[in-house]
């Protein structure tokens, strides 16, 4: 039974304002698996004020001073590595493969590009008569899921660390024990204190408080829709610069080649990773019409071949985040139904010999793009297998969407996928498999703004200003 009832301000780990207390659920077993602390705009106060007070001396610090930070940090996540993994397993349900493996990874990735690209950032740059520089925005609040919680606190904190900016993070409330964890690496590093505060709680109270708070110059949110646009009108009153990464109903395009079945069976395979709670999932398979049946006996195949159970086996899936979670993907299959959409596998209920746990079945429908299972983020393991008549049928059906965060495109001819790519109106788009730590990430329309990830990622914690003559 974990319990983690202090926040991290100024330094050191201090008692909340008003003592107030939730419990974390196991998702896996829907028992109580440990409890933290809600904090109020209060403690938001404090730690904004330490922010503010270190924000002096660290924005003044030199590339060697922060490189040594990260440096340090990076040691202490290594060794602690493991012991992340096995909170994201416990928090949110990940296999113990995937939590302790691509979970934990992701963030040592992020923190490895942060040093990488501070080594090589231009912070001053003469453009003409005029010398141009790039200094830290300021007190930054980081608002961060439960979905990949390794994955997006790291993508901002170590970036902002690395701009010279101060920050308070708020972690999810699903998933709070990893970072938790986190927070413990980064003062065991040295961190001085006041750059780096953590205050757990609700959105609707730590989230607001950072949003309007006049003295946090930057807010960083990943999340719904919904709460980035509620994030942008609080801080519209104080004029703060917002970087959203919002949601996503990715296309996934496979071409007619001879590849078309083992790529439908990767891209298959690839939406019920992370229980299919990926922003940038590809829950939309896009393939050929005169080979829809090939492709489906290929879903079909892939979608039942994937495992799912007890997240501390070896499984491919685990369970969705919560009950909420759970209740709202039976809607959405339950939708699909009702639609019209021919269900090929997988359907509503949990998998067979699971009584216990917020477990859903792998799912495959066939339908089209005008159906609420193509239009809505559904945020779990829920694929929609749409076809398309040519490759500008595939290119019209994949940018018909209200988002824009992520694509695929597979098939034998990189050029031709690089082309169609080149037509998608989306952030990212991932072609045969390609990844890229450097590579910005973020969305076009309802899907954000701004980007994050490498050198990109930096930008969001600068300003810009011109010295002329």
């Amino acid at each position: 039974m974990r319990e983690y009832l202090k926040f991290y301000i100024d330094g050191q780990w201090v008692d909340p304002t008003t003592p107030k207390t939730a419990e974390v659920i196991n998702p896996a077993t829907e028992a109580v698996s440990g409890t933290i602390s809600l904090g109020s705009a209060a403690d938001v106060d404090k730690a904004v004020a330490a922010a503010r007070r270190a924000f002096a001396s660290w924005g003044e610090t030199s590339v060697k001073d922060r490189l040594d930070i990260l440096l340090a940090i990076q040691s202490e996540y290594a060794k602690r590595s493991d012991e992340l993994g096995d909170a994201v397993v416990e928090e949110m349900g990940a296999p113990v493969g995937l939590g302790r493996g691509f979970h934990v990874g992701l963030g040592a990735g992020h923190l490895q590009t942060a040093i990488d690209v501070l080594k090589e950032f231009p912070f001053e740059q003469q453009k003409g008569a005029s010398l141009i520089r790039y200094e830290p925005i300021g007190v930054c609040g980081l608002i961060t899921p439960w979905n990949w919680p390794m994955n997006q606190t790291c993508v901002k904190i170590f970036p902002a660390l690395a701009a010279g900016c101060t920050m308070i993070l708020k972690p999810p409330q699903l998933a709070p024990y990893s970072a938790q964890i986190l927070a413990e690496i980064i003062h065991d590093a040295g961190t001085p204190a006041g750059v780096f505060n953590m205050v757990q709680g609700q959105g609707s109270v730590i989230g607001t408080a950072l949003s309007t708070h006049q003295d946090v110059d930057m807010i960083s949110f990943t999340g719904s829709e919904p709460v980035g646009v509620q994030i942008q009108k609080d801080a519209a009153e104080t004029v703060k610069r917002v970087g959203l990464e919002l949601g996503g109903k990715s296309a996934w395009i496979v071409l007619d080649d001879a590849d078309l079945a083992a790529n439908v069976a990767g891209a298959t395979g690839g939406m019920m990773g992370n229980s299919g709670q990926t922003c940038s999932a590809g829950s939309r398979l896009l393939v050929p019409a005169s080979r829809l049946d090939e492709a489906v006996k290929a879903a079909t195949e892939a979608c039942n071949a994937v495992t799912v159970g007890d997240p501390l086996t070896d499984v491919a899936m685990g369970p969705v985040v919560s009950k909420s979670q759970f209740n709202i993907i039976q809607d959405y299959i339950q939708k699909g139904l009702d639609e019209g959409a021919t269900l090929i596998a997988g359907g509503l209920g949990r998998p067979d010999g699971l009584d216990k746990g917020w477990f859903v079945k792998p799912t495959v429908f066939v339908g089209t793009n005008d159906m609420v299972i193509s239009r809505e983020e559904i945020f779990g393991p829920v694929l929609v297998i749409i076809p398309y008549q040519d490759e500008a049928d595939a290119i019209r059906i994949a940018n018909d969407s209200l988002f824009g965060l992520g694509g695929y495109v597979s098939g034998q001819d990189a050029d031709k996928c690089r082309q169609i790519a080149r037509k998608l109106r989306t952030g990212a788009i991932w072609v045969n498999g390609g990844f890229d730590f450097h590579a910005p990430f973020g969305g076009y329309k309802r899907s954000g703004n701004g980007r994050e990830w490498g050198e990109y990622g930096f930008h969001e914690y600068l300003e810009i200003k011109s010295i002329i003559g």
